[in-house]
């Protein structure tokens, strides 16, 4: 009898051990979801925050870039109109808008991967 009612007793220490490991473990389970989604979150917001503004710098200098190509298309179509036989400087303006061009078609592309 003596011996029975310490293997009872042991018995129910050890069903109350692993009642309350598992109590312990779901609530850290719970705790730690809970940590990562508003890290998880948190990291989010971010993200879009630097996102938007890079997109802002990218359009901003897309808008500068554009200007330049604009500036660049009227001096050469000014030069063009009063180009004479001696010289020829729009072939080297032609260029320059060229590779103004390019710039401007390499930023854009950064502006839609960044989208």
């Amino acid at each position: 009898m003596f011996l029975a009612v310490w293997v009872i007793l042991i018995g129910c220490g050890v069903i109350a051990a692993v009642w309350y490991t598992g109590q312990v473990k779901e609530k850290l389970t719970q705790d730690i979801g809970a940590q990562t989604a508003s890290q998880i979150t948190a990291m989010q917001q971010s993200y879009d925050a630097q996102l938007k503004q890079m997109q802002s710098q990218f359009t901003d200098e897309l808008n500068k870039v554009q200007g330049k190509v604009d500036a660049l298309n009227e001096l050469l179509q000014f030069t063009k109109d009063n180009a004479n036989s001696k010289t020829d400087n729009s072939n080297k303006l032609f260029s320059q808008l060229s590779e103004v061009k390019k710039k401007l078609a390499e930023l854009q592309q950064s502006l839609d991967v960044l989208k």
